[in-house]
């Protein structure tokens, strides 16, 4: 058995302004550094035997005072990247519902194959690619107790898995900055043991609901 305590990464300007980031390497604001600092200070009690993240600098900032607290080296991993948007990332919603009307009404649909243009990728093959990468990482720690910092679409996809929910339709479960979710993976089995718990940010600015916004690009 393996324990995961999987984080999404903290705030980015481009969060806020509902742009799609995607694989685009978009650092955290003011905010995101805050609720960085925040998670450090809750978590520097806590034992984590690896420190894995994204790639992407807002994941690896993200860790860093983690790092700091416990004296780790984080991993960073490409395979933990965001889902690819395609020609979509950069682009704020509005300007996509006002050029790519079509491509905005393909992608509401919330189909499971459907993948962007420009090199975006499909709900399948993100899902692959992320039980890939969880199947990796618990064959490299069993039982340990890992952190992993990544971006809300890899949540939404380890959320699915564990409840057997289809990959088609809108994402249906809370996602903050720097919330905790507390994972246990065994025999290929996904258990969530605790959801969104983002008690750490207390008296910061309120973040937008992320339930079926998957689109404002974790």
């Amino acid at each position: 058995m393996t324990e995961l305590l999987v984080i999404r990464h903290g705030e980015t300007d481009w969060n806020r302004a509902h742009r799609f980031q995607g694989q685009i390497d978009v650092p955290l604001n003011a905010l995101g550094r805050l609720q960085a600092q925040r998670l450090g200070q809750r978590l520097a009690a806590e034992r984590a035997d690896a420190l894995v993240c994204s790639d992407l600098q807002r994941a690896l900032a993200t860790a860093a005072p983690l790092a700091q607290a416990w004296g780790l080296t984080p991993q960073a991993q490409p395979l933990w990247r965001e889902q690819g948007f395609g020609l979509l990332e950069g682009l704020d919603v509005a300007t996509i519902q006002r050029q790519h009307a079509e491509l905005w009404a393909q992608w509401i649909r919330h189909q499971a194959d459907y993948a962007l243009p420009g090199g975006g990728e499909s709900n399948t093959a993100f899902h692959a690619r992320v039980l890939r990468a969880l199947a990796a990482l618990v064959a490299a720690h069993p039982g340990q107790r890992v952190v992993l910092v990544t971006h809300g679409g890899v949540l939404d996809m380890l959320w699915r898995s564990a409840h057997g929910l289809a990959l088609s339709g809108p994402r249906c479960c809370e996602i903050p900055n720097t919330g905790l979710n507390r994972l246990r993976c065994q025999a290929g089995r996904i258990e969530v043991l605790e959801w969104a718990d983002a008690a750490h940010l207390d008296g910061l600015p309120a973040q937008p609901s992320t339930v079926q916004r998957q689109h404002h690009a974790a």
